[in-house]
Parts: structure tokens; sequence; C-alpha cells
């Protein structure tokens, strides 16, 4: 998502403008590498995959559809380690230098937390810990372009250590406020207890889930350079910029793969991809109010994430949860699930609801 317009509150950052608008012009919100064992959990493993046939997706399909999103985008996918890898300038101070391709207005607030957590990891250097949960403050709006991150090592521990980073761009820019803040902690595996306590969501999987891209005028997806990196597909929730599309439960769910597949050195999902597919929350919101005369945009006050597993798989199911909005206000959740039932990661997240137009409609979606 995007940071908002400066004229917001400071403490914008990851959200398209999103719509309740009957017209369907509205737009769908949509973010170090570990070395640990990297050992599938005997509970983990004997969750039986709901999605066992998309599993074998062909390789045609994933082609077609690469190359559908490509034609619908001025260029072509980028790789998200390249692009939000830091240069070191001295301990404890990075540079990055993002582009715009990971925008939707502005750059995704789950890419700039990428960002944020590799000059973290690389602080830390050490290889042995991986990512377990993080959360990010967005404080003001952070451009495309030259970034620099500064790194204070909280602690480092034997089994944890913890981090701050304050992203922002370089002194003496026109705007060298801090952009975010950023606490992360980092463990090693360790021997525990191994509980399953979700199920994944009853979904159609990524084969039988149709494209967020189709020929509609109004689907803002082949617009938004973001979705150029993904195939990104539907398994739950309305195309919400077609008229007549229906209100629901305030949850929708999709398929995301990187069409640069993010890979750690042990061949697994980098948990440094997460961030970014996890900050497209605002969209269930949207479900839940329905089409009407309202329309919003939802930039991100925060964005949580916690990492609980890792995967060798590409496809990643986001089923994301908008529980309440409240006086300008809103929280959602999400969970990432891999395409054999695993859940990888579960993030929170707080929005500022900024009005565009109409009046902002009171429902009660929980009964659906």
């Amino acid at each position: 998502m995007s940071n908002p317009p400066s004229s917001g509150p400071g403490a914008a950052s990851d959200s398209m403008s999103a719509s309740a608008s009957a017209s369907g012009s509205a737009s769908d919100s949509m973010s170090a590498s570990d070395s640990g064992s990297g050992a599938v959990s005997a509970a983990t493993a004997a969750t039986a995959s709901p999605w066992a046939a998309s599993a074998s997706a062909s390789a045609s399909a994933s082609a077609s559809a690469s190359a559908s999103i490509s034609a619908a985008t001025s260029t072509g996918p980028a790789s998200l380690s390249t692009d939000t890898t830091p240069t070191p300038i001295r301990p404890g101070l990075y540079a990055f230098t993002l582009p715009a391709t990971w925008n939707f207005a502005m750059p995704s607030g789950g890419v700039l937390m990428t960002c944020a957590l590799r000059a973290a990891a690389a602080e830390l250097a050490d290889p042995v810990l991986h990512l377990t949960s993080a959360t990010t403050i967005f404080c003001t709006p952070l451009p495309p372009g030259p970034l620099e991150a500064t790194v204070t090592v909280l602690r480092h521990g034997v089994a944890a250590s913890q981090v701050r980073v304050a992203l922002r761009p370089p002194p003496g820019t026109a705007d060298d406020t801090t952009g975010l803040e950023l606490l992360a902690t980092f463990c090693r595996d360790r021997t525990g207890p191994d509980l399953v306590g979700a199920s994944p969501p009853d979904v159609p999987g990524p084969d039988d889930s149709p494209s967020v891209l189709d020929d509609h005028p109004h689907n803002p997806h082949g617009r938004i350079p973001f979705f150029r990196h993904f195939d990104c597909r539907i398994a739950r929730g309305e195309r919400l910029w077609i008229p007549g599309w229906q209100a629901g439960p305030p949850r929708q769910a999709r398929w995301f793969r990187y069409l640069v597949p993010q890979r750690d050195a042990a061949g697994r999902l980098d948990r440094f991809a997460l961030p970014p597919i996890a900050d497209t929350m605002p969209g269930a919101l949207v479900q839940g109010l329905g089409p009407s005369g309202y329309r919003f945009y939802a930039p991100s006050l925060d964005l949580t994430l916690h990492v609980v597993d890792d995967t060798d798989r590409e496809w990643l199911l986001v089923s994301t949860y908008a529980r309440r909005a409240r006086a300008g206000w809103a929280i959602g959740e999400a969970e990432i699930w891999d395409d054999r039932g695993r859940l990888i990661a579960y993030a929170t997240q707080s929005m500022y609801v900024k009005n565009l137009a109409g009046t902002p409609p009171v429902v009660d979606a929980s009964k659906r």
C-alpha cells in the first residue's frame, strides 16, 4: 500500500485509496534471511492441505499468469530482495535507494518495513537468528528514492536479540524527519512445545481463484506498480471495482506469489518477503461496509508481524479481517498461510480512516 498525502496526520503509511462506491471505481487496498533449522514441525506437517489439488499447478498456467501481469504493467517484475538490500555506510547506518516500482501512490509501507528489517539483520550480522516479530510505527510519508536507516541494537543475546530502526530520507533533503520506527525481535530455534491452534480458511486454492487482473475499465491493479511483482488471485471477497458487488463479512482472502521468488540461503521463503503482503488489510473494511457513495482511504498507523513458521512454497494466502472501525479509526488483522495449509505468519494493523466522499455508513457486519 502507499503512503497517504502529506496533508494527512503524520501517522500514515501503507494504503491505497479505498472505496465503497457503487460505481466500481474503488481501488482494492492492498507488504536477515533466517537460517534456523528449517525443519517442519511434526504437528504442522501432519496438517492436510485443503488446497492439495492446487499445489500441483502447472508451469504453463503460472507462465500465462505472469505474462498477463507483465502485459498489464509498464515493466516486468523486480526482486524485492534486490531493491531492499542495504548498503552499509558505517556501523549503525545503512543506505537504500528504493525504486518507485514498489509504489501504490507512494511506497508500500510493508516494503518500507522490509527495508528496515534488512538493516536490522545487517547490523546483527548473526545468521543463526531469524525474524520472529516486529512492529513498525509509520510517522510521516516516505517517498521512493534514497533512504537511510539508523540501527540500534538494544540487546544481542544468545536466544534472542532486539533491534530498533529509524528509517528516513538522508539528512539535508526536503523532509529528513523520521518516516518510520521499527522494533524487531530476532530469535534462534530452540526445543519447545509444538501446538497448532488455527485452521486455514475454507477458500478455493490458487488454481481455482480468479486473477485480480481483468478487462474492466475501473480495475486499478494494472495501473498500480506494486502489483506487477505478483501473481495475485481472489480467494474470498468481491471484485470491488465492478458495479453491483455485494457487501459481505468484513473479510478478504487473496493468494500471492512473487514473480521473482524470494528465498533465503536455505531455499525457504525469505521471511522479509512477508510484510509487503501482510500490509493489505483495508480491503476487508471495504468488503464489510458494502457499496455506497462513501469513499475513503485508510493509511496505516502501525503494522505488527509475527512469523511462526517457514515454508518452501511459493503461493501464500493472505486472509484479512476488519474487526472494528469507529470514530475515524479501524483495526485489522491478517493470517498468512502457504498452499499446504501451514500458518506462516500473523499480522495486525491500526488505520486512520480518511473520508474522501459521502457519509460514513453505520454497519453491523458481525452476523454475516
